[in-house]
């Protein structure tokens, strides 16, 4: 990851991949988690600075820890 921003892709990324991992759309993710879709898609492509608020209710409507979201993959999943 070569932005400034790495923290937002590496976090937009882990989104994506747990979304995927469920089998949910963003839309889906979106109404579990209580927020909009587009911030959903927004924040995959490291368009928002999210809150750590929306962190929470995102890692919670992925069934992940909130640590899950913010490490760095190894390729393997």
């Amino acid at each position: 990851m070569e932005s400034k921003h790495e923290i937002l892709n590496l976090f937009g990324e882990n989104v994506r991949k747990y979304r995927r991992l469920l089998n949910i759309s963003q839309e889906e993710l979106a109404h579990k988690a209580d927020l909009h879709r587009t911030y959903i898609g927004m924040i995959e492509r490291a368009e928002k600075n999210i809150t750590l608020v929306n962190i929470e209710k995102i890692a919670n409507a992925l069934e992940v820890k909130i640590e899950d979201l913010l490490k760095f993959s190894n390729g393997k999943e």
